[in-house]
């Protein structure tokens, strides 16, 4: 059998990895084939044999948590057998950020494995660890040169007061022939005048309409059929809508876009710019115990004097009405729609088996007063309609609740499996994964930040002795300060890493001395707050399925097997006896309430 070590005793192993950053390039392909065909060659020229390709299509090097190269540092950890070198067509395919090249290559050090790219035009000298590091930073100033392009081209189009393309149009418009202006679109204007009129002339709440919208089968703007009070809301409060004379909005305007409008007319506002969009993807794991990945996005508004006001056509809506809406939302306090009741398995403890969405609390009202029915119902179907989901079942809460609590008891009340879970849990998080040891990287972090330090020292030395000018030293101390903030950040992250495990240890002690002992007298009084405290404990994830199976996931929790298992039955959908509510909630009951 022949040795696949990496030594030289046998066939050196490589992973060959290809990515292309823009859904465009991933759904034509063209590029991902033609890094894959290139490595493959070179491969063969360098003598290794290729253990697997893995391909990253529509993923962005500026982050490290991707699909692909997730799946080859699993492949590197694994460590049998070993990988002799990761290759890659160019380095930025490795990553966009200097900082994150670093930690691959120590991580995959680690391993005896190493990064190599086509286009490396050094080796482990210190001239050829310069030349790489700026085919890096080469990288990364592409990277932002196109981003800063992008955005001011952008503001330049708002400033010369077009209309800038880059989502729907607001509901109400639509988009001229050269998508740069809005026009009024007589299809669903009417619409929005009848909601304002509902709002500020007759005085209907928001979740009125709603449902008046819904019975008249009317398409939301997203296209579904549900409304969202939400929308409503902003739809209210939306200066596109609030069309005012041309002497009181001409100064939001710049002065050579308002030169050109008409004295007499009326206009509303699009404000371009008004937030700035921060973007990041993470991994996650999912209630099925595999890895998923989400990008989340983080509006930061900005300075209102960085706005660019830019014209829009009267929307024919009386500005009365819009103030006069916007007073009467602004004194309203937004009910709690949950009942008064509390909800035990809230706040993620239920989540959709369908769409991994958590599932929400849901109320509503019997025919006679006072009586009310419980529901958990799939937040997605909820926020967009149904459709949405396949979970279209609405499930009992009290059912639900008491079969979930049957089954969490009878494990409760075995002390050795309840240890036994923990410790596994904790194993598996003090292990890491596929990422390699918190405290290990963290180390790698900061000898990484002191390095830096190190060439800051190095660089005013040189401006001291006058081998750098001023303007020289500020680039290069500007570089090796942005390469310092990220590691700071992964620093950041990795000793959270370590106090979360730390923080489970104790945890851990906590669960088996309060449960441990326990009685079933003991657990028959378990009021439902203190059986939300209990799985919040535990790490429970409760799916629901929407055949009507419910099953908790394993990988979630060290108290459950590694593998899911299904809770006997079906929860049925059908309505359940109606509650009456008798009593004020407590406190306790309205924070449930709200969750």
């Amino acid at each position: 059998m022949p040795d696949t070590n990496g030594s030289s005793a046998g066939p050196k192993l490589a992973i060959l990895y290809a990515r292309v950053s823009t859904q465009e390039q991933a759904s034509k392909g063209y590029s991902l084939a033609q890094q894959l065909e290139a490595l493959r060659a070179y491969a063969s020229r360098e003598g290794y044999e290729v253990l697997e390709e893995v391909s990253d299509p529509g993923q962005s090097g500026a982050s490290m948590e991707r699909p692909g190269m997730d799946r080859v540092r699993d492949l590197v950890s694994a460590g049998e057998p070993r990988v002799a070198a990761v290759l890659a067509q160019d380095r930025d395919r490795f990553a966009r950020e200097p900082a994150y090249l670093y930690l691959l290559r120590e991580e995959l050090a680690e391993r005896g494995s190493c990064l190599q790219a086509m286009n490396d035009r050094g080796d482990e000298s210190p001239e050829g660890q310069l030349t790489d590091g700026i085919l890096d930073q080469l990288a990364k100033f592409e990277r932002a040169k196109t981003a800063e392009r992008t955005r001011r081209g952008k503001n330049r189009k708002a400033r010369e007061g077009k209309i800038v393309a880059v989502a729907r149009p607001v509901f109400g418009f639509k988009l001229n022939g050269a998508r740069d202006a809005y026009e009024v679109d007589e299809d669903t204007m009417p619409l929005v005048r009848r909601i304002f009129r509902e709002v500020g002339v007759e005085g209907k709440s928001l979740n009125g309409i709603k449902t008046a919208l819904e019975r008249e089968r009317i398409e939301s703007p997203t296209g579904l059929g549900r409304w969202n009070t939400k929308t409503l809301r902003l739809m209210i409060f939306h200066d596109a809508y609030l069309a005012r004379p041309f002497e009181e909005v001409r100064q939001l305007f710049p002065p050579e876009v308002a030169a050109r409008l008409e004295p007499e007319a009326r206009y509303g506002v699009s404000w371009w710019g008004k937030n700035r969009s921060i973007s990041h993807q993470t991994a996650y794991t999912k209630p099925d115990g595999t890895r998923g990945y989400r990008r989340r996005q983080k509006l930061v508004p900005k300075p209102a004097e960085e706005w660019i006001g830019v014209p829009i056509p009267d929307s024919g809506i009386p500005a009365d009405w819009v103030y006069a809406g916007r007073r009467i939302l602004e004194a309203n306090e937004s009910p709690s729609s949950a009942g008064y009741r509390f909800w035990e398995l809230s706040g993620g403890v239920l989540v959709c088996g369908g769409c991994g969405w958590a599932m929400r609390a849901d109320r509503r009202s019997g025919r006679k007063g006072g009586a009310y029915y419980h529901y958990y119902r799939c937040g997605k179907n909820k926020d967009y309609g149904a459709g949405s989901c396949e979970m279209a079942r609405n499930l009992r809460a009290e059912e639900i609740e008491d079969r979930v609590w049957t089954w969490v008891k009878e494990k409760l009340l075995h002390p050795e499996s309840l240890r036994t879970g923990l410790e596994r849990l904790i194993e598996t998080e003090r292990a890491g994964g596929p990422h390699g040891d918190p405290e290990r990287l963290h180390a790698s972090c900061l000898r990484r930040i002191s390095e830096l330090d190190a060439q800051r020292s190095r660089a005013q030395d040189l401006a001291v002795e006058g081998l750098l000018s001023a303007a020289e030293l500020r680039e290069r101390l500007a570089v090796l300060q942005e390469q310092r903030s990220t590691l700071e950040r992964e620093a950041a992250k990795l000793r959270a890493r370590q106090e979360t495990l730390t923080s489970l240890e104790a945890e851990a002690e906590n669960i088996m001395e309060r449960y441990a002992a326990m009685v079933p007298e003991g657990l028959v009084h378990f009021t439902a707050e203190d059986r939300h405290e209990a799985y919040r404990a535990l790490r429970l994830k409760i799916t629901a399925g929407a055949d009507g199976s419910i099953g908790a996931a394993g990988v979630l929790t060290g108290l459950l097997p590694e593998e899911p298992v299904c809770l006997s039955g079906s929860t049925r959908a059908s309505s359940p006896r109606p509650t009456r509510t008798t009593r004020a909630p407590t406190a306790a009951g309205r924070r449930g309430a709200r969750s």
